[in-house]
């Protein structure tokens, strides 16, 4: 009923006038000339080809260039299966911490005002300004034989850097923006009207946030933890730092695509690289079927 009443009320000179400038300038858009357009895709084709398309066509045939027998074998290497384990441990930590924080941070900043608040989103954005090399040095200055805690490691013997541990720590360090800046807009925008209805219906907090604000966010989640594993799996400045290049120990792929591409083992460098690379497809394909619900899921409604 309140719909049809809407709908049946003529509009203003002021909205129509609104409306056919917005009709106007749309169309504007598109009536550039067609030479100007073909020449802008065209340009847009040729750098897409030139810096993405080429570098994965290469690895890929650099890494079948002596048969799916050689590309296997690569695989199966010792060093390369530890490399491929180490990867995806410090891959599951790093996520894991990250997506703690991330709903956390996310929380806080989205449906509490605190003093600080700026100070926090901009220390979150902190890895994105920072060089990953100088992020590892940071936990060398920390943890190393010299560093402020490491005569205290050493003597209760416990072994950060050159060890799964630092390579971890290195790489939450660089990815846990991914997590937090992926919800922290979307809850944002959903404001706290539904939990406060939750709540004032007798729901408790953990209650609010399984039933009422994680289902908000799932598809903001995946998408975040989505993008922090990408990164987590293909970091390698701050790990190159702290993990002392200790051969089926503390390589992880990246680490080890270059260690064999120096020694000019190259069917196995790229044999590695494309593991990566296929990575990097299956996270573009993910990545656009969760930004699709994402955006269906902030339509507005028509009720």
């Amino acid at each position: 009923m309140t719909m049809q009443i809407a709908d049946s009320v003529p509009l203003s000179a002021s909205d129509a006038k609104a409306r056919a400038q917005a009709a106007a300038a749309r169309d504007n858009l598109r009536t550039e000339p067609r030479a100007v357009r073909i020449t802008i895709i065209a340009l847009a084709m040729i750098f897409l080809t030139v810096f993405v398309v080429l570098p994965l066509v290469v690895v890929f045939a650099q890494a079948f260039s002596r048969g799916i027998v050689a590309y296997l074998a690569a695989l199966a290497e010792p060093e390369a299966l530890a490399a491929i384990r180490l990867t995806l441990l410090v891959a599951a930590i790093s996520v894991g911490l990250n997506l703690v924080f991330g709903l956390v941070a996310a929380w806080a900043i989205a449906k509490f005002d605190f003093p600080g608040k700026t100070f926090l989103i901009t220390l979150i954005d902190l890895p994105f300004s920072v060089s990953p090399v100088i992020s590892g040095l940071v936990f060398v200055l920390l943890f190393g034989a010299q560093g402020y805690f490491g005569s205290w490691l050493r003597d209760h013997d416990i072994q950060i850097l050159f060890a799964v541990p630092g390579i971890a720590l290195a790489t939450t360090f660089v990815t846990f923006p991914f997590v937090a800046r992926a919800l922290i807009p979307l809850m944002q925008e959903q404001g706290t009207q539904e939990e406060e209805a939750a709540i004032s219906l007798g729901a408790s907090g953990l209650q609010t946030f399984f039933r009422v604000t994680l289902p908000n966010i799932k598809w903001g989640v995946l998408y975040g933890v989505l993008l922090c594993n990408a990164r987590a799996m293909g970091e390698f400045g701050a790990v190159s730092v702290v993990s002392g290049h200790i051969r089926g120990e503390t390589n992880t792929m990246p680490l080890l695509v270059e260690i064999l591409y120096n020694e000019y083992q190259f069917v196995a460098a790229f044999a590695i690289a494309s593991l990566l690379a296929m990575l990097a497809l299956i996270t573009l394909i993910v990545k656009t079927v969760l930004e699709r619900h994402l955006d269906e899921g902030q339509e507005p409604s028509d009720h």
